[in-house]
């Protein structure tokens, strides 16, 4: 280590000497697929019992609305679990937001529930990396902020929702208040296992298009149904062709139909749109409309569109340039070598940023493979990383900025 202060060392040996992979271990063991409502709640309930070793008030906060069309073109309310909330020092003159997610992609029917070490030291377990070491290691971080001295002059709200990996469309607005008045936040994302971290990010839209049509015997009067699934089709065909520099654009799943001896009155296409900045969302939007209205008009049917860009691209603008040439100069400090690139990839980071705060969305642990049963977490990283978080912290809270 070089150029840290004695508080500073202070931070650091305080973090290694955090029970992160501990936490880790027993926060694993608890299955929080996002729609298994009573795992998630479980996870909600350990997070405020582990994070009461901080000042400030907890809330378990209520998920808002979600809607979620079925395959058979109903629309439906979807529960989530709780979100975690934390608030420290609001009147403090400087003021930071860290976030994280407690819910993984594993279901409670899912075969990889239990960790398992492996030969190379690494644990292999479900959410290790995706991101339960990364909260372990920002409550640590947080816990040796505040034995400094600086403390006083760092207010921060950590939000932890519980809906991220489905696309936190139940957490949105919480993250959007919790960003208000914000001068940089940290997500805790995994890093890659050589420690890169995730610069720029593209945006995501998703979108459910239910097509009425109307149902005909197929040999009798076939002229008088309007084939939703044809209709269907013609749509996935028109969006797919704007795809380009800039826009991908993924027709996934169209559902509907019936027997073979009728005309398909129904049908649900579902498609995914990643844009790499606004001009791209514009583009795509237009499209969106200008095929839902030809295609209606062309084949004779109704089209409800829903859905919407629910992730904005996050570009790195010169805010976000501060902010990793901290996190880079205190890694550099810490004998680490801090890079980033740009990733397809998307998370709550993109909410942060569209708030006009510099983020930088993976100061989680090392680790990979994640969203598989082979996902990994390097435990070594955690006091890594938590330095790491610590020392930005401290020296946001000393300058007043990134």
């Amino acid at each position: 280590m070089t150029a840290l202060s004695s508080q500073e060392t202070e931070a650091v040996e305080r973090c290694a000497a955090s029970p992160m992979l501990e936490r880790t271990r027993q926060w694993v063991a608890v299955n929080s697929g996002t729609r298994n409502l009573a795992g998630v709640g479980r996870m909600a309930d350990l997070l405020a019992d582990a994070f009461s070793s901080l000042p400030g008030e907890i809330a378990l906060e209520a998920p808002e609305p979600v809607e979620s069309v079925n395959s058979d073109g109903t629309v439906e309310s979807l529960d989530h679990g709780r979100h975690f909330h934390l608030t420290v020092r609001s009147d403090a003159p400087v003021q930071i937001l860290l976030t994280g997610h407690m819910d993984t992609v594993f279901p409670a029917d899912h075969p990889f529930q239990e960790e398992r070490w492996l030969d190379n030291g690494h644990l292999n377990a479900p959410g290790a990396a995706d991101m339960k070491g990364g909260l372990a290691l920002m409550l640590a971080a947080l816990e040796a902020v505040e034995q400094s001295p600086v403390a006083s002059r760092l207010g921060y709200e950590v939000v932890i929702n519980s809906d991220e990996e489905v696309g936190s469309f139940s957490s949105a607005s919480l993250l959007a208040r919790a960003a208000k008045g914000k001068v940089a936040a940290l997500t805790y994302e995994p890093a890659l296992p050589d420690g890169t971290l995730a610069g720029a990010r593209g945006g995501t839209g998703n979108f459910s298009l239910i097509v009425h049509g109307r149902s005909a015997h197929a040999g009798r009067n076939p002229d008088d149904g309007r084939n939703a699934i044809v209709a269907a089709g013609a749509l996935a065909v028109r969006l797919f062709a704007i795809r380009g520099e800039g826009l991908s654009v993924n027709p996934a799943r169209i559902e509907g139909g019936g027997p073979n001896n009728v005309v398909p009155e129904l049908a649900v296409l579902r498609i995914n749109f990643r844009p790499k900045d606004e001009g791209a969302i514009a583009r795509a939007q237009a499209a969106l409309d200008t095929a839902v209205a030809e295609v209606a008009t062309e084949y004779d049917v109704k089209i409800e569109l829903h859905g919407g860009f629910n992730r904005p691209p996050k570009p790195i603008d010169p805010g976000a340039e501060k902010l990793f040439g901290l996190v880079k100069r205190v890694g550099a400090d810490l004998g680490l070598d801090i890079a980033w690139k740009a990733t397809g990839g998307v998370c709550d980071g993109n909410n942060i940023a569209a708030c006009g705060v510099p983020v930088v969305d993976t100061m989680g642990a090392r680790g990979g493979a994640i969203h598989s049963s082979d996902e990994f977490l390097i435990p070594e990283s955690l006091s890594e990383r938590a330095a790491l978080s610590a020392i930005t912290m401290l020296r946001i809270a000393e300058q007043g900025h990134p």
